[in-house]
């Protein structure tokens, strides 16, 4: 569940996307071979859902919309997130998830039918909502952004249960008023990246700050949103 497949998850995928492909009487496209050239031997390798669509042999493949070129950043990401979860809850209903993908799709200069938008909000529900709640959290749509893009991997490691969480907002809050600024957020990161060198790079803090801070109202980062990087509980 950590946005990408690595390891023998990779080679487990690889070995049974060969199967699935024989069976069904298929030969492997070349953009399949050329995956499996690149990554059927190594165990070191990782692939995110987004770099994995592009090897995926349909031109009805949603997922195309959300390559790399097309999403900016994840920072733009963050930002459209944040303008869909206007209630703070970390969560976006179905209704939300359409008008969220129609912006990001927007921000990719890609028009599309309202019928096939709605057929691709059923998708992603189908894909990401694991307890069928009918609703998604930002580390779930996260996976739509590109590995390399995608800075929430990175946090996953990191995270703290909700009273180190809380501990910790308390005392980068220096002045109290129930909201962590931009200076106060820098501080965070640089002991999170001291203290976690192997998941955190210090050379990469600005970016990391960058992007945590897209989910700021007017540079006021208050504890929910943070939370959705660094909690892993509910507070």
């Amino acid at each position: 569940g950590n946005g990408y497949m690595d390891g023998k998850e990779l080679q487990n995928f690889i070995q049974e996307l060969q199967q699935a492909r024989k069976k069904a009487g298929l030969d492997l496209t070349p953009e399949m071979k050329a995956f499996v050239d690149q990554y059927g031997k190594a165990t070191d390798g990782k692939i995110g859902i987004v770099e994995l669509a592009q090897i995926l042999p349909t031109e009805e493949n949603f997922l195309l919309f959300f390559r790399c070129q097309q999403l900016k950043s994840s920072e733009d990401f963050m930002q459209t997130w944040r303008k869909y979860d206007s209630d703070h809850s970390g969560f976006i209903d179905s209704e939300e998830l359409k008008s969220f993908l129609k912006d990001l799709l927007q921000k990719a200069n890609k028009q599309i039918e309202d019928s096939k938008l709605t057929e691709y909000t059923e998708i992603m529900l189908r894909m990401f909502d694991a307890n069928n709640d009918g609703k998604l959290e930002l580390t779930e749509l996260a996976r739509l952004l590109p590995v390399q893009e995608n800075f929430l991997i990175k946090f996953q490691g990191v995270k703290m249960c909700a009273k180190e969480f809380n501990k910790a907002f308390e005392m980068y809050d220096q002045d109290g008023n129930g909201y962590i600024d931009e200076n106060e957020l820098d501080a965070l990161l640089k002991d999170l990246c001291e203290k976690n060198k192997k998941e955190l790079d210090i050379n990469n803090l600005a970016t990391y700050k960058k992007n945590i801070m897209a989910l700021s109202d007017g540079g006021k980062l208050y504890r929910a949103e943070l939370a959705l990087i660094l909690c892993a509980e509910e507070n």
